[in-house]
């Protein structure tokens, strides 16, 4: 590309979904039944959480965060989208697509280490469960919370710093529904091999990271199950863990393929 395409922007464009006007009608109900169910769900489940003491356990506050991270997801992106299809007016400014990819990137590398987290929590309660309440107390609990937290805002931070310095771009056109790192660095004019190369490590190593710790739990948890004697027991101990494998298998699927 010529340098004279290239110029700095302070607006993107999302190009999104089909411009068909007749869609417009059934995509905004579409979005709207996807936001309030996953709204009502998340919160409901964080409220349910917060004022039934019965599920004051490691297990629920694990949930709650993730409950969290979900709702979180929704509304960085689900509002700007139905705002682009009601309005016709596809513009985001230069901050707001940063600000967009800078929590989007939050709340999934929350996701990731949140999960593997609560898979090692179920290895504590299935294979020791005699120590499950001292070493899943609740100091234990938030200094892990606390850690996702951490990991979460200097790997995100990275990524926006890096982002920033990007001088030009040769076009405002995101072909996305929202500001992702990936599109936003394949318009960029300057060399971003270390963005992608940032990106690729980053994505790789917590992915890596959070599939050996979740692998490793549920080989013991397997293990542990297997030798149990009680039928009861098994069913309990693998519904546990099975709504939470379905989770793990659909986010690492997905991640793996947008940035590995």
């Amino acid at each position: 590309m010529g340098e004279e395409n290239c110029t700095s922007v302070t607006e993107f464009i999302l190009l999104g979904f089909s411009d068909v006007p007749e869609l417009r009608v059934f995509l905004v109900l579409g979005f709207l039944v996807i936001y309030g169910v996953t709204v009502l769900g998340n919160l409901g489940m964080v409220g349910l959480i917060q004022v039934s003491p019965r599920l004051h356990t490691p297990m629920y506050f694990f949930l709650s965060h993730l409950s969290f991270v979900d709702f979180s997801y929704s509304t960085i992106i689900v509002p700007k989208i139905l705002a682009n299809i009601i309005n016709e007016d596809k513009a985001i400014s230069f901050l707001g697509c940063v600000v967009q990819f800078y929590l989007f990137c939050i709340c999934g590398v929350t996701e990731v280490i949140l999960l593997a987290v609560m898979a090692y929590d179920r290895f504590v309660a299935i294979c020791n469960p005699l120590l499950y309440k001292v070493t899943m107390s609740r100091n234990v609990c938030v200094e892990l919370v606390s850690c996702c937290y951490l990991c979460r805002t200097v790997c995100s931070l990275i990524h926006l710093c890096l982002a920033l310095k990007i001088p030009s771009y040769r076009s405002n056109v995101i072909n996305h529904f929202f500001c992702d790192l990936p599109p936003l660095l394949s318009l960029a004019c300057s060399d971003v091999t270390m963005n992608q190369l940032l990106l690729y490590i980053v994505a790789t190593f917590n992915e890596i990271l959070s599939s050996e710790i979740i692998l490793i739990s549920y080989l013991f948890i397997l293990i542990t199950i297997l030798r149990m004697r009680s039928v009861e027991g098994r069913s309990k101990a693998f519904s546990t863990c099975a709504s939470h494998l379905t989770t793990i298998a659909v986010l690492q699927e997905t991640i793996l393929f947008m940035y590995c």
